[in-house]
This record gives C-alpha cells, sequence and structure tokens, in this order.
C-alpha cells in the first residue's frame, strides 16, 4: 500500500476509522482541532456519526453512552480538555467500559499554552479521576507508529473492557510525515453480551453503571480490575532499546523528546561517547524491564522530558538505585535543543569519573 503524507492529527483520525471507530464525541480546543474538523468531515462518509458536543464534560459522557451500547467510539482532547473529562473517564473505567482518549497535550498549568509538552504524564499514567483506576497509555514517537497504535488502541480496549490513551504533544499532532494504513493484527476478544443494546424480550436487560453502595462489593470489583492491569503490566508492555550496546549513559525519553534524543546520541557518537536510549512506548505499564537489560557499562541514567521531571519517579522505582538519575527537561512548550542534551551528558560524565 502506498505511503501518503499527512498531518498527525488526520493521520490519527484516519487509523481510528480504519480500526472500526463509528462514534466521536468532541469539542475544539488547540492543538487537537484537525481531529474533530477531519471526523465532521469523514465519519458520515464511513456510516459513522460525529457530534460536537457542547463541553468536554458533556463529549465524555457520551463517549460513555455509546461505549455501553458497545460501540467504537473516541474522543480526543488536549490538556486543559483532558483534566475536564477525568471524571467521566473514571466513570467509564469504572463500568469498565472499552473507548479510545486521545491527548494531544501543550504546556500548562492551567490553561498554559498552544505548544507541545509532555507536562500530562501524572495525568495519564496515575489517572486523573478517583478511584483506583488505571488506563493503558501509549506514546507514539512519529506519526506511522501513532497510526499503528491507534488501531491496536481499539482492539486492546475491547479485549481489557477499559479505556485506552492516545498520549501525544501538540508536534506530534501538528507535523507531517508520510504513513501507511496497514491492516492491523487482529485481537481475539469475547462477543460484547453485556452491551446495553436491546433485549427484544428474550433476555433480562445489562445494567451499566459504576455506582455500587455496597463497599465489600465495591472492593471486590477493584480486586478483579486489578487483576485486569496486572495482566495488562504482563502482555502489554512495549518499549525500544536504542544504541545500547557498551552505553556509559542511558537516557529514557519517549514521544516527541525520544526523537530528538536520538540526534544528540548521534553527534556524541561522533565524539567517541556511547550513550543509549530506552524509550517507553507504553508509559503505562512503564517498562520496567527494559532497565534489567541495561549494560554494565553503564554509569547513570538522564530522563529527558517536555516537563519539570515527571517520568523521573518511574526511572528512579525502575532502576531500584542501581544508577544515580538526572533530568533535563523544558517546559511550557520549549522543546529540548540536541546541543543541550549532549552537553548535559557530558556533565554527568564528567561527575562521576
Amino acid at each position: 500500500m502506498a505511503k501518503v503524507l499527512m498531518k498527525g492529527n488526520e493521520a490519527i483520525s484516519a487509523a481510528a476509522i480504519k480500526a472500526g471507530c463509528r462514534y466521536f464525541f468532541g469539542y475544539p480546543i488547540t492543538p487537537q482541532n484537525e481531529i474533530p474538523e477531519y471526523m465532521s468531515r469523514e465519519m458520515e462518509k464511513a456510516g459513522g456519526v460525529f457530534l460536537q458536543a457542547e463541553s468536554e464534560v458533556a463529549a465524555i459522557n457520551m463517549v460513555y453512552g455509546a461505549a455501553g451500547a458497545g460501540a467504537r467510539v473516541m474522543t480526543s482532547s488536549s490538556s486543559p480538555g483532558i483534566a475536564l473529562k477525568q471524571e467521566g473517564i473514571s466513570y467509564i473505567a469504572g463500568a469498565q467500559l472499552p473507548c479510545v482518549i486521545v491527548n494531544i497535550s501543550r504546556g500548562g498549568p492551567g490553561l498554559g499554552g498552544i505548544q507541545p509538552a509532555q507536562s500530562d504524564y501524572f495525568q495519564s499514567t496515575r489517572g486523573g479521576g478517583n478511584g483506583d483506576y488505571r488506563l493503558l497509555v501509549y506514546a507514539p514517537s512519529t506519526l506511522q507508529e501513532a497510526v499503528e497504535l491507534v488501531m491496536k488502541a481499539f482492539d486492546v480496549a475491547d479485549y481489557y473492557r477499559n479505556p485506552v490513551m492516545i498520549l501525544a504533544d501538540g508536534m506530534i499532532g501538528q507535523m507531517m510525515e508520510p504513513v501507511e494504513f496497514t491492516e492491523p493484527e487482529k485481537r481475539e476478544f469475547e462477543p460484547k453480551t453485556w452491551a446495553t443494546t436491546g433485549t427484544d424480550g428474550k433476555r433480562k436487560p445489562n445494567i451499566i453503571n459504576s455506582l455500587s453502595l455496597d463497599a465489600y462489593g465495591l472492593e471486590r470489583m477493584n480486586i478483579n480490575m486489578q487483576k485486569k492491569y496486572a495482566m495488562m503490566e504482563e502482555k502489554e508492555v512495549r518499549y525500544e532499546m536504542y544504541n545500547m550496546e557498551d552505553a556509559e549513559v542511558v537516557i529514557v525519553a519517549y514521544g516527541t523528546t525520544s526523537r530528538i534524543v536520538k540526534n544528540s546520541i548521534a553527534a556524541l557518537k561522533e565524539e567517541g561517547i556511547n550513550v543509549g536510549l530506552i524509550r517507553p512506548i507504553t508509559v503505562w505499564p512503564f517498562p520496567m524491564k527494559a532497565f534489567d537489560e541495561i549494560p554494565s557499562t553503564t554509569k547513570a541514567l538522564l530522563s529527558v522530558e517536555m516537563s519539570m521531571g515527571q517520568m523521573i519517579d518511574d526511572i528512579k522505582i525502575a532502576s531500584q538505585g542501581r544508577w544515580p538519575v538526572h533530568f533535563y527537561g523544558r517546559s511550557g512548550g520549549v522543546i529540548p535543543k540536541p546541543d543541550a542534551i549532549v552537553n548535559k551528558v557530558k556533565e554527568i560524565i564528567g561527575g562521576v569519573k
């Protein structure tokens, strides 16, 4: 199949439709506006429904309804819009319903700015709503990977009956790259006998709700959900190991930042300094086992982020004190430059010798 030059937001939208998404509910916010724009134009052609809700809160609750009816449904927003959706996301997770949520993140806190950032890491990986729930969170670094992960996300959501998030920054949403829409690997999952699709008088009606006034019953539900999350941690972790052989320093970076880091690694190699990269593709579940593959030559780890260091805690947990963990980041929509990362690595090496 021929490659097509597309903007990131439009490629994500096209991938969702190809994956069988037939309902989209959203609300405009920069820098993800091309997603609802594309969906408003193309969803009807695919036999689906696009609806611009009156707010982000309304949009996520419409997702709740469509997911409860067994439909493949998606919403998208950017950072403060995702914050407004958190209550609904918690409801959907509590009701154990599948959907896909796209966050084309921007700088914060608050309304912040419209430039790309990675400061939604806590919000995405810790669950911004109430309760003991998790989302499986994919963080693509290229548009081709974004297309593949979006298509995968719908199957994974259906398999686990759980919301899945695509966490991409504004640069991924706005850049243009060639993409190829290959057929995604299909995952088998049980028929949606739980869906509220009507009974025709042949069975009892299904009731979907996250409310449970029986404390012991709610505890049992939470215990069962934790088993599901443990299965995700066992089976769904994805990561890339890059240039790890004889690495003196290992950088941990995801999404757009990991692309910048690869340029820094190439520059350092020309100076005879070998640096590796662990790139989480799932930021939850975080790739803890990748840190067991770090070579004996490594003296330190460096987290590089477009935030003030939100991923550091996960890196420290994964490293288990085996290496010192350093940080370099920019925030508010400022993008790290390769030469600044190079200088930080040299500073680390100078400090540990």
